[in-house]
């Protein structure tokens, strides 16, 4: 199946690793041209490098996301290089584990802000475009119980509520939002390796509650989001995907 992502401009802020590098990979094999931001310069330098050999073209800088420049700026820059920007995806994201004042105000710094500026931020360039597409990135701990009360499954929650919103309000732009909502995903720099090796009594716990006995793989979900992104998806807004191999268990509808 042609995606038709081919020639497309997506700029994601977030993807120096983990999730957002693979979407990143995917995406350039597919021939669209890539944005990305990290924090930090070397990983940053790794994915551009990582990138280049596809022939896309890439724009790649290292930033602080918490700062409230930073994502607007970059944002506006990266259009600039690849000439406009099609799709937009945050992948920024922590979680503190803890129910506290500050925790609750890292992850709205971290997950919350970082995306609702960078949508601002990109609505010029998605308006322009013919497929304009939103990303948005929640987690499964916003649709059942995960590891108590704390901010992270409360805010990841909001985040679903604001991509059916935009969906709702970008609809006669011929801009589509639609939410990825995933479950434990197993990358090779992410998490989930610390969590395996260091935490082996709640990781095999998480494991026990997943039916298909594996934790989702950094590229399949990559493929998916791809796919979500892409004009080939067109028909697709205000959507909240699930992907997690069955380890949430409520219907989804």
């Amino acid at each position: 199946m042609d995606l038709g992502l081919k020639g497309m401009k997506a700029i994601l802020v977030g993807a120096n690793g983990g999730i957002g590098r693979k979407v990143a990979q995917t995406l350039a094999a597919e021939g669209c041209n890539v944005a990305i931001c990290g924090r930090t310069q070397d990983k940053v330098d790794k994915v551009e490098g990582e990138l280049k050999p596809t022939g896309v073209t890439v724009y790649a800088e290292a930033l602080d996301v918490t700062d409230p420049a930073t994502v607007p700026a970059f944002v506006t820059k990266a259009a600039d290089a690849l000439g406009g920007c099609d799709i937009f995806i945050s992948f920024t994201s922590v979680n503190p584990g803890e129910d506290t004042d500050e925790a609750w105000q890292t992850v709205l710094n971290v997950d919350i802000l970082p995306l609702r500026r960078g949508v601002e931020a990109a609505m010029p360039f998605l308006e322009a475009s013919d497929a304009g597409s939103i990303i948005c990135l929640s987690s499964t701990g916003a649709v059942e119980d995960f590891m108590g009360v704390q901010p992270y499954n409360a805010l990841k929650a909001a985040v679903s509520n604001y991509a059916s919103a935009l969906s709702q309000a970008l609809a006669a732009k011929g801009i589509r939002a639609n939410c990825i909502t995933p479950g434990p995903v197993m990358c090779e720099d992410g998490p989930w390796v610390h969590i395996k090796e260091n935490m082996t009594e709640f990781y095999d716990s998480i494991l026990a509650q997943i039916p298909t006995g594996r934790l989702t793989d950094g590229e399949e979900l990559a493929k998916t989001i791809a796919f979500v992104a892409s004009p080939a998806c067109k028909a697709m807004t205000g959507a909240n995907i699930v992907v997690d191999g069955g380890f949430t268990k409520r219907v989804q509808f």
